[in-house]
């Protein structure tokens, strides 16, 4: 399970824990505050702190141009105005910082988002947790042909229950060794931050992750993608629960823009200016290499 009874119960003296405050809150946020959301197998996220709201992105555009009108409506639409037009400083202007419990692998891509705050777990002086990501069945996909960082079909029937069998025996013999390897019976073993090197990628880890919202809304914008590998797109769902109660506004914005928008590169834009004069265009006709014909033609399917 994500936490055990003693950090549920940590978890709400956190939230009987009360202060007043000036500063902006948001109803939806405070609701989130310490409490675990449960991803994958024995992962989670949690909101820790947060500064800031949808206000806060409007206060800081209209900072060069006075206090101006501020009504819901037009707060709304200049977020809208920011996000359409690529504007991001007025976004960094509001911070989250979660607490998330990970598979290593997803980590290490997690990681890849440079462009926040993070202080891991640190096996060199503490002791991990003997927890495993095992994918549950529908999971367990064979490479895909076709993208080479992509899954193709479900494994089914013996290939399946080979295959969950492997990770299960490697993950509880690696970490066997792990424990042989600090504690020599007794006896001076190992030191922890040789020891797990020996870790399979799938044990889990925990990190403290503050981001600003204008990068945190890329890292969304990518990860909470289709085309995102499962265990971290969990992840990013989850987190786009969270940040649709902090800042509604900026969040349906992101979503219609960013989410549910498309860019278009200048071959495309030709293709279908010429789609639309009635002209049959080919991916030999078009300019456009395989990879990106069939972008192309999967966003087409998409309007």
């Amino acid at each position: 399970m994500p936490i055990s009874a003693e950090q549920a119960q940590e978890i709400e003296d956190l939230r009987a824990t009360t202060a007043p405050t000036l500063r902006a809150t948001v109803p939806g946020m405070e609701a989130h505050l310490y409490k675990a959301i449960p991803v994958l197998d024995h992962g989670f996220i949690r909101v820790i702190d947060y500064m800031g709201d949808d206000s806060a992105i409007c206060q800081a555009a209209r900072v060069s141009y006075g206090k101006g009108t501020k009504s819901v409506q037009n707060d709304e639409g200049l977020i809208r105005y920011l996000m359409r037009h690529w504007h991001s400083t007025p976004f960094e202007m509001c911070e989250v910082k979660l607490h998330v419990k990970l598979p290593v692998f997803v980590a290490r891509q997690w990681i890849r988002h440079r462009t926040a705050n993070v202080n891991e777990y640190s096996a060199r002086y503490s002791i991990l947790d003997r927890e495993f990501y095992i994918p549950a069945p529908e999971h367990l996909a064979a490479q895909s042909v076709i993208n080479n960082q992509g899954r193709g079909e479900a494994l089914t029937g013996e290939e399946a229950d080979r295959v969950l069998r492997y990770l299960k025996d490697d993950s509880m013999r690696a970490y066997d060794h792990y424990e042989e390897m600090i504690s020599e019976d007794g006896q001076q073993g190992l030191a922890r931050e040789l020891a797990r090197m020996n870790l399979p990628a799938n044990i889990y880890t925990q990190w403290y992750w503050k981001v600003d919202l204008h990068n945190l809304f890329h890292f969304l914008r990518l990860r909470a993608d289709s085309h995102a590998q499962y265990e971290i797109r969990v992840y990013a769902d989850a987190i786009c629960d969270v940040v649709k109660d902090w800042v509604p506004a900026a969040y349906g914005a992101f979503e219609d823009y960013r989410l549910g928008g498309a860019t278009l590169s200048g071959k495309a834009l030709d293709c279908v200016r010429r789609m639309l004069a009635g002209e049959e265009v080919t991916q030999e006709s078009s300019g456009m290499s395989k990879g990106e014909w069939r972008e192309f033609e999967e966003l087409l399917r998409k309007i």
